[in-house]
């Protein structure tokens, strides 16, 4: 279990960088209560998954990267592209299957995706973004440039072959790519316990001789200071890492999960180590803010979610004609109908 975090004296993030992590997070968390409530209406359809809980994972890992950096992760992915900066609009759009969507309404809450923020997706399949992570950063050092490459995955992608097989590769050539597991404790709905013997989820690295760490992964600075080393081996060419984020979703695996399978008391416990109230705490403690500063950046962050459902609402589903555009490069691909 994460420990719990408190407000410090002292501190090497300044006082822009609180600022940042708090409204970035803010608004991933009412951005997903939103979808929440608005899934239920059945305005949002299909599966959905919410990153409620989990939003130090982003916002920590953001504040060390450069905008050409590049961001994979499996279907919890609502929070990754609005932290990487595509439009809440786009996103909820996309949500709610609309043509004004970043995939164009055709991926919905599990493809996100946008090419111009180096956003690569949003994969439904468990732990099939984890070689796609490394081929990313695989073309990034065939290419010759410094750039980064975070792969998210869940604790359950980790029993996947291919994230043994991304490893391996990525360690022996070297590749700039850093593996994030977000570690929420369940599998959907099944404790990591019950399913591996090796419940230090980093120590999968040693395998590789991968340089490994396990975080805190309920507030943004242990996150912080984790990607900080990844990314800096990354762009010295010293390869990828291994990190295992120790972290909590308050909500069930989707909106159809009743979370059944863990105790009241252990998210209360969790819930106590808000990585949000984290942030605003010590924005208060070190008078970073003022009360009115705070209210107008919650103000700001609930405009924008009110502008996304407003926007996504009024925009149009796509037309069916649309169903095989977007599938191949190649305009005149000739085995699209029979």
């Amino acid at each position: 279990m994460a420990k719990k975090t408190t407000s410090t004296k002292k501190s090497k993030f300044s006082k822009e960088t609180y600022l940042t992590w708090y409204e970035s997070m803010l608004l991933m968390r009412k951005f997903e209560e939103k979808a929440g409530q608005l899934y239920i209406q059945q305005k949002i359809r299909g599966f959905c998954h919410l990153y409620i809980g989990q939003e130090a994972l982003v916002a920590g890992a953001m504040s060390t990267l450069t905008e050409n950096d590049n961001m994979i992760t499996a279907y919890r992915d609502h929070a990754h592209p609005l932290a990487k900066g595509v439009h809440p609009n786009a996103v909820m759009a996309e949500l709610f299957g609309k043509v004004t969507g970043c995939s164009k309404g055709k991926g919905g809450s599990m493809h996100i995706f946008d090419k111009e923020k180096n956003f690569f997706g949003g994969h439904g399949i468990v732990g099939g973004q984890v070689p796609l992570g490394a081929g990313i950063a695989f073309a990034d050092k065939y290419k010759g440039n410094k750039n980064v490459t975070l792969c998210y995955m869940g604790d359950g992608a980790v029993r996947q072959g291919a994230f043994h097989e991304a490893l391996n590769m990525a360690m022996t050539w070297k590749l700039p790519v850093i593996f994030v597991i977000e570690n929420n404790q369940y599998a959907m709905g099944t404790s990591v316990e019950r399913t591996s013997n090796v419940t230090d989820l980093n120590k999968l690295a040693l395998a590789f001789d991968m340089p490994n760490e396990q975080v805190n992964g309920m507030a943004c600075e242990p996150v912080h200071e984790a990607f900080e080393r990844a990314v800096e081996r990354a762009r010295n060419g010293e390869g990828p890492t291994l990190l295992e984020m120790r972290t909590y979703r308050y909500k069930g695996h989707s909106m159809s999960d009743p979370a059944k399978y863990r105790t009241k008391e252990e998210l209360e416990d969790y819930k106590t180590m808000d990585p949000i109230e984290n942030a605003l705490a010590v924005i208060k403690d070190k008078k970073y803010a003022t009360e009115a500063q705070i209210k107008e950046i919650q103000d700001r962050v609930k405009a924008q979610v009110k502008e996304s459902v407003d926007f996504a609402e009024e925009s149009e589903f796509p037309k069916a004609e649309d169903l095989y555009k977007d599938i191949y490069v190649q305009e005149d691909y000739p085995f699209l109908r029979d």
